[in-house]
């Protein structure tokens, strides 16, 4: 769908380049995180592949043709949800989709859509009472009342309590299976992992790493497996702990004893999280 090839971009007032050679690629019917702190050049990123930033150095492919020989006609095929939803606060929903939907040529049901969301009831009230995350709710629909064939996300989820997140999710998900293609920008790892098919980290203008979510936890974590047991007659005792490597642990006589004789409370793989790759990737602690 996208290739982006040895892409830098440098803001006109600024010494340094935001982007500094950034090269991949997003396939048709993926969702593709970018991920990294604040301030490496997501949004930078973003904005240039929705065309709202010019003048970058290197090629962009969009569809097999370059992005510069796009037109207007470029945005009837792309939806973007950006971070902080911004309406007409002194129009009612109903009013501010209506007025977007005469944009397109596609239009989605989005009747359905804010139904689904929860916001269909508040339709003839005034943006402006509307609460963060039902603005947030109505931003998603916004995006793709024309039935884009790519989605752009930046935090869709912020915002929202789990019921409101996990509608929206499988929303995302259900985009994907029916053929939609999604760039999501996030700091909530969990969105990440549950999302996306394969995640970018960029770093200082740059991408540092590029793979699915279940690499890189088994890249970048333990192959062990971790039991926590007792003995049958502990009563009150503490529990133990025994770490097994993953490899042998299909002949580790030591392993099939303890299951054998003891109590078995927990046992899990030494799987890391995206949280603490996301540390070890960037070198910094996240901020949402």
């Amino acid at each position: 769908m996208f290739q982006v090839k040895d892409v830098t971009y440098r803001y006109p007032k600024n010494r340094e380049d935001t982007i500094k050679g950034i090269t991949f690629d997003i396939r048709q019917g993926e969702i593709f995180g970018l991920l990294g702190p604040s301030g490496v050049g997501k949004s930078t990123t973003q904005k240039i592949m929705v065309k709202l930033l010019s003048g970058y150095q290197g090629e962009i492919y969009y569809r097999g043709k370059e992005l510069k020989g796009y037109d207007k006609e470029y945005y009837q095929e792309i939806g973007v949800g950006f971070e902080v939803p911004v309406h007409f606060s002194k129009l009612t929903a109903e009013e501010n989709i209506n007025f977007f939907r005469k944009l397109y040529r596609n239009q989605a049901n989005t009747d359905a859509m804010m139904k689904r969301l929860g916001i269909f009831d508040a339709r003839n009230k005034k943006v402006d009472q509307f609460s963060k995350g039902m603005k947030i709710r109505l931003n998603f629909v916004r995006a793709v009342l024309n039935n884009p064939a790519v989605l752009f996300l930046d935090e869709p989820t912020i915002g929202l309590d789990p019921s409101n997140a996990r509608i929206l999710k499988t929303m995302i998900k259900e985009y994907r299976d029916y053929g939609g293609t999604v760039l999501l920008s996030t700091h909530l790892m969990n969105d990440v992992d549950e999302l996306c098919d394969r995640v970018a980290f960029m770093v200082d203008g740059q991408i540092a790493e590029i793979d699915t979510p279940q690499n890189l936890k088994l890249k970048h974590g333990e192959k062990k497996v971790e039991v926590e047991y007792n003995e049958h007659d502990a009563g009150d005792r503490p529990s133990k702990r025994a770490s097994f490597e993953l490899e042998t642990i299909n002949r580790n006589e030591e392993f099939f004893k303890l299951m054998r004789t003891k109590k078995i409370i927990t046992m899990h793989s030494k799987e890391t999280t995206l949280d603490d790759i996301f540390i070890k990737i960037t070198g910094v602690e996240k901020h949402a």
